[in-house]
């Protein structure tokens, strides 16, 4: 694994023996993973094994029948959902913008009192963008003018302004042409390669994608009543 861990041997994020069912059909079961600082780990799995609802139940977006989630050494239930979803964003795969310009978007989430303590820095934003292949222009854009994957760029945009300690990733590229797929994950490895304490969880179907953004990957089987082995935490994927 990365040299990164060495920064610290204390997981950021650790899920113990995670359970979800609908209605009463288990979806998963048995999860049991941890992530340490500069982890990069991909969560895959057929369509319907539950990907985005494993993502949303780690943010607290979504119970969970049995289990533990701890994040920097405290469990779920010993935060405050607003702090912890301050250190720990999901991103949607279909964010929701507010009316207005993309920067009156990024500007707003400074209205809420647990980012008190931050501004907004639009030369940071103005550099990500660079990155992105986008002018200050994408700025004055309406909300309503985007496309689903500029939508997608703006709430990453906005997410990375807040300097969370985990990201989770819910597919999301599925709405960008390959030039911004090429950009988006340059600009996730510029916010991962220079803040060594942080790491995030990736879902793709992209296996290509899987190879290039993460470090080890998290299977999710098709679950049925004779399923043995519910999620595998598998080794580092070979480097390319």
């Amino acid at each position: 694994m990365s040299s990164l861990k060495t920064l610290s041997s204390e997981p950021l994020l650790i899920v113990e023996n995670l359970g979800r069912k609908i209605q009463e059909r288990w979806i998963w079961q048995s999860i049991n993973f941890s992530l340490t600082a500069g982890d990069r780990v991909a969560i895959v799995g057929a369509s319907g094994t539950g990907k985005s609802l494993l993502l949303r139940s780690i943010a607290g977006l979504d119970t969970v029948q049995t289990g533990l989630i701890s994040f920097s050494g405290k469990s779920l239930f010993e935060w405050s959902m607003p702090q912890y979803r301050s250190q720990v964003i999901y991103l949607h795969q279909r964010p929701a913008l507010q009316e207005g310009t993309v920067e009156d978007n990024l500007q707003a989430v400074f209205k809420l009192a647990v980012y008190r303590d931050k501004t907004f820095d639009r030369a940071c934003i103005l550099t990500y963008l660079a990155a992105l292949g986008r002018t200050p222009k994408f700025l004055e854009r309406p909300s309503t003018t985007l496309s689903g994957g500029e939508a997608q760029i703006v709430a990453f945009l906005r997410a990375l302004q807040l300097a969370p300690r985990v990201l989770l990733f819910d597919e999301p590229t599925a709405s960008l042409d390959i030039e911004a797929i090429e950009q988006f994950e340059a600009l996730v490895h510029l916010w991962h390669n220079g803040h060594p304490d942080r790491a995030y969880l990736w879902t793709s179907h992209n296996p290509a994608q899987i190879e290039r953004i993460s470090d080890r990957q998290l299977h999710l089987p098709q679950w049925t009543a004779t399923t043995s082995q519910l999620a595998t935490d598998s080794l580092p994927s070979p480097p390319p």
